[in-house]
């Protein structure tokens, strides 16, 4: 092997460490390539959702410490996700921050659509962080019920995506 191709895969070695200690979630997988140059990191998908925690009443101003409660800073996550009345569904998220993508490349058809039907390991979506394209896949087979992001939308760790009615099994 030449010197060159030495210090490149030492260099790609360096950035993937640095990626995957950068970021949410441990990583599944990683392939590296010299000629043309290539890193591809996939990770595995963030656990599932816990089941959100009841409604707490909102204080009142008194309790607030004389704080206008409207004003008051919220207690909700930044991305809570939607509660659904139908079990069935389930919500495919985003397993990093980046940009979603709901095909493959510009001017292609989208991964998914509502009413296409999923199996797990189906992709549907990339979400684009640090110049690298994630694959987002599916977990379950069933119907896609609703595509939630736009494309070229930036998106958070955790950030429904996706939702699936999951099929009766």
């Amino acid at each position: 092997m030449r010197e060159d191709e030495v210090t490149a895969i030492r260099l790609l070695r360096e950035e993937v460490h640095a990626l995957a200690n950068g970021t949410p979630g441990r990583v599944a997988h990683v392939s590296l390539r010299v000629g043309d140059v290539e890193i591809r990191v996939g990770w595995e998908p963030p656990p599932a959702a816990a089941p959100p925690a009841p409604a707490q009443p909102l204080p009142s101003a008194a309790e607030a410490g004389g704080q206008d409660v409207a004003s008051a800073p919220s207690m909700e996550p930044p991305q809570a996700a939607a509660v659904d009345e139908d079990e069935g569904v389930r919500s495919v998220v985003a397993p990093l921050v980046g940009t979603f993508y709901v095909a493959p490349e510009p001017g292609a058809g989208p991964f998914v659509a509502p009413g296409d039907l999923v199996v797990p390991g189906q992709a549907v979506g990339i979400v684009e962080a640090m110049k690298l394209m994630n694959q987002v896949t599916s977990d379950w087979t069933g119907e896609v019920v609703e595509v939630l992001v736009k494309d070229g939308e930036p998106v958070e760790y955790g950030r429904e995506l996706v939702r699936i009615r999951v099929a009766e099994r």
